[in-house]
């Protein structure tokens, strides 16, 4: 076991504003929360981000992408609400929003104008497709992101698209938002000063399909499958007599070809010449996959266990949600937080020093920090006065924490 966990997170003191829904953006700032940075959500007062559900701060994925911030309800459609976002701006070093192109410019609230409040303010915009564009006008959501960037086409079958079952296109463009966040923090530090972060669901999808494209370059076939990319992994995913499927990673290396075949009991094929060198499995690969999968069918997953690990072949036995979370190995790693109030948090994927970022297992009520925050360029008067008018929310004592 490691060191436990991280006890000066490398982002404290930077702060963040985040104008943003559902996950795209909330998973990014959710990554930089983690590691120590103050992110203050901005939401409509009342129901706040949709991704609550009406379910306030109980609705588990809520509490996933936005446990340990802060909660300013603050209705930006009012020219008193676009002010005190203005007056904040000086505080913050970072404002993120994932609304449509444009929509924050109507507002009076484009990256020329907050940055005049503020130069050294790094401003990220996150969009479906990009600022412009053809496309650029339409919604987008997870679904949009991974059918127009290719991967519903690489995921199914031939002249078959077909859903994926996770959230790949959202989530990746949390990680390359928070990946742009930190690359402009240490440009500012560098003197570089504010700058203007921009990127798309589009452009984070490309990231993940990178190796199809680069499949449809070297073989001129225009839609790579699922099954495209199995010849050149020298993958398998097989089922064994208990049920469970095992899965195989070969790549181009002899060394796990021969401890393979030495594993299955079928030494004979090392030097059969269909499969004996990398680019003949790759051209037999469909030959070799039914023969991988009538020995593995012989024994039990847990047989396999020990047998390719004594052969050194690169293999797990495929895993589903419950099974992964309860793992010694993801135990060991300390992956997730301990679970409370009926979720458990994923922590950040990194160690620093050989300690994890823990996370803040609350999830803040809609407005609960509403006067912390803006007390800063309010008077205690005038916070009254805006949430009498519905340009505040603020979360009452007797609902904070119900």
């Amino acid at each position: 076991m490691f060191g436990g966990i991280v006890t000066h997170p490398p982002l404290r003191g930077v702060r963040i504003l985040e104008l943003g829904g559902y996950v795209s953006g909330p998973y990014g700032t959710s990554l930089l929360a983690a590691l120590g940075a103050d992110v203050v959500k901005i939401e409509r007062p009342g129901t706040g981000d949709d991704f609550r559900r009406q379910q306030d701060d109980q609705s588990l994925y809520f509490k996933q992408y936005n446990a340990g911030k802060r909660s300013l309800a603050l209705d930006l459609k009012h020219p008193a609400g676009v002010r005190i976002l203005k007056d904040l701006l000086p505080q913050f070093d970072v404002l993120l929003e994932n609304m449509r192109p444009g929509k924050l410019s109507a507002l009076g609230l484009d990256p020329q104008e907050c940055m005049a409040r503020n130069p050294d303010l790094i401003y990220v915009s996150v969009s479906g497709f990009g600022e412009g564009g053809p496309l650029s006008e339409r919604p987008a959501y997870d679904t949009i992101g991974q059918a127009f960037g290719g991967l519903y086409s690489v995921l199914g079958d031939e002249d078959r698209p077909q859903l994926s079952g996770a959230l790949f296109g959202d989530l990746v463009t949390g990680l390359t938002t928070g990946m742009g966040i930190l690359a402009a923090l240490v440009g500012r530090k560098a003197g570089t000063g504010g700058q203007l972060v921009q990127t798309s669901i589009l452009e984070a999808v490309s990231t993940m399909t990178i190796d199809n494209y680069t499949q449809y370059l070297d073989t001129g076939r225009s839609s790579p499958t699922r099954q495209s990319r199995h010849p050149q992994a020298q993958n398998f995913c097989v089922r064994a007599s208990s049920g469970q499927y095992v899965a195989i990673h070969l790549s181009s290396s002899q060394k796990f070809w021969r401890g393979l075949a030495t594993a299955l009991g079928r030494a004979e094929l090392i030097d059969d010449p269909r499969f004996a060198d990398y680019d003949a499995r790759t051209r037999h690969y469909f030959e070799l996959t039914p023969i991988v999968q009538a020995e593995i069918v012989k024994r039990t997953a847990d047989d396999w266990e020990r047998i390719l690990t004594e052969n050194d072949v690169p293999f797990t036995q495929v895993l589903d949600m419950e099974t992964w979370s309860h793992h010694p190995q993801t135990e060991w790693l300390e992956l997730l937080e301990p679970e409370r109030d009926g979720v458990s948090l994923v922590r950040p994927p990194w160690r620093f020093n050989g300690q994890r970022p823990n996370r803040d297992s609350r999830a803040p009520r809609v407005g609960e920090d509403t006067i912390a925050v803006v007390q800063s360029v309010r008077t205690p008067e005038q916070i009254a006065e805006l949430a009498d008018s519905g340009v505040l929310f603020v979360a009452t004592s007797e609902t904070v924490g119900a």
